[in-house]
């Protein structure tokens, strides 16, 4: 049985930079579901509340 390491776990990638393309990798996500017409899931930060956000603007409290 091998052992694996963080490492070999992340093909030797840090955390910093798995971290930015974890967030490019969303903001494509919800670029091309604003191009498809698809509502994004959105987080409310002052009320702690989710909602969709309807390319027209709209938000959707869930």
């Amino acid at each position: 049985m091998a052992e694996t390491n963080e490492l070999d776990s992340t093909c030797g990638i840090g955390d910093e930079e798995l971290t930015e393309r974890f967030k490019a990798a969303i903001r494509i996500d919800n670029e091309i579901k604003r191009v498809k017409g698809a509502p994004i899931a959105e987080y409310d930060v002052e009320t702690q509340r989710a909602y969709l956000e309807y390319p027209d603007g709209r938000r959707e409290y869930v």
